[in-house]
């Protein structure tokens, strides 16, 4: 989520470095390498809607409503099992660190690990019962 007035940049070219934190990786993942290029030997500012249109952000909001859309989006994470959310992050930020085959295993070993959690078995049965999962984060 992110303000429509928000803007981000990568401006380190402009003081005669590099980002040295990912962004040259993240950002070409996102944006591309023609964009990510351009915005980071440019060092140019780009919009929320450009993020929005690469995939840096989910959601762009008016400033007044940013708190609440971004406390909305984490109330209804913090519903789910955190063990499968964990799990599920995990596998996620896996697949910018390996191959497609070793990101395949990583997803399945935490797929297979998620049965022997008790929330697992609340969502499977609440699925069944046509109900609201409780989840207890075990």
């Amino acid at each position: 989520v992110a303000s429509e007035t928000a803007k981000f940049v990568e401006p380190e070219v402009k003081i005669g470095t590099i980002p040295g934190a990912g962004g040259t990786q993240r950002l070409t993942k996102a944006f591309g390498k023609v964009r990510a290029m351009e915005v980071i030997l440019t060092g140019r500012f780009f919009t929320a809607q450009e993020a929005l249109a690469g995939g840096l952000v989910t959601k762009v909001v008016p400033p007044a409503a940013y708190l609440e859309e971004a406390i909305k989006l984490a109330s209804e994470i913090a519903q789910l099992s955190t063990v499968a959310v964990q799990l599920a992050k995990e596998a996620v930020n896996r697949s910018f660190e390996t191959s497609l085959n070793e990101g395949l295993l990583f997803e399945r070993k935490n797929f297979y690990l998620t049965f022997s959690s008790e929330d697992q078995k609340e969502g499977m049965r609440a699925f069944i019962e046509k109900r609201k999962a409780t989840f207890k984060g075990k």
